[in-house]
C-alpha cells in the first residue's frame, strides 16, 4: 500500500473526527465533508490500484447501506447526516470489512446512546468545562450518532493502512 494511500486515510480520520465533533455541538454532519471522505475513497482507490471489480462492489454496499439507513431515517429512527455518513463509511470498508465495522460502530453507537441517555437531564451551561463538555451528548437534542460513525468507521479505514505500513518496515 503506498504511502500516500496512509496519508489519505489519515486525512480521512481527520475529517471523520471533525465531523464528530461537529455531530456532538450542532447535531448537524456538514455534507461537503461526508462527500469529500467518499470522493477520497476513489482516489485513494486510484492511488492504491485497486480492481475496478471491488470499487464496483464497494459501491454497491454503500447503495445497500444507504436504502436501509434511507428506510430508518423515513422512520425517524436516523438522522440524514448520520445515514450519507454511514453509507460513506461502508463504502470504504468494503464487504470485506463490513461486519467488523458493523460491530464496531454499534459497541461504540451504544455507548454514545447511553451516555446521551445519562445527561439528558445536565444543564449545558455548566461552569465546570468537563460537565458541560458532557451535556453536549444529552439526548434532549437528538443522539449524536454520527461519533460511533466517525470513531468505528475510522478505526477501521486506518488500521489496516497502518499495520502494512509497520509490517513493510
Amino acid at each position: 500500500m503506498p504511502t500516500l494511500s496512509v496519508v489519505i486515510r489519515l486525512l480521512v480520520l481527520c475529517a471523520l473526527l471533525w465531523l464528530a465533533v461537529s455531530d456532538v455541538r450542532t447535531r448537524r454532519l456538514p455534507t461537503s465533508i461526508v462527500l469529500t471522505i467518499g470522493a477520497l475513497f476513489f482516489v485513494d482507490a486510484l492511488i492504491a490500484g485497486m480492481p475496478l471489480d471491488d470499487v464496483i462492489s464497494h459501491l454497491l454496499l454503500a447503495v445497500v447501506v444507504f436504502l436501509a439507513c434511507a428506510v430508518l431515517f423515513a422512520a425517524r429512527m436516523l438522522g440524514g447526516g448520520d445515514a450519507k455518513l454511514a453509507s460513506v463509511i461502508f463504502l470504504w470498508v468494503g464487504f470485506g470489512l463490513s461486519l467488523a465495522t458493523l460491530t464496531l460502530v454499534s459497541v461504540i453507537g451504544t455507548v454514545v446512546s447511553l451516555v446521551s441517555l445519562a445527561t439528558r437531564n445536565m444543564n449545558p451551561s455548566q461552569r465546570f468545562v468537563p460537565l458541560r463538555a458532557l451535556a453536549m451528548f444529552s439526548a434532549a437534542r437528538g443522539v449524536p450518532y454520527g461519533v460511533a460513525l466517525a470513531f468505528g468507521g475510522g478505526f477501521v479505514i486506518v488500521l489496516p493502512a497502518l499495520l502494512h505500513l509497520i509490517s513493510t518496515q
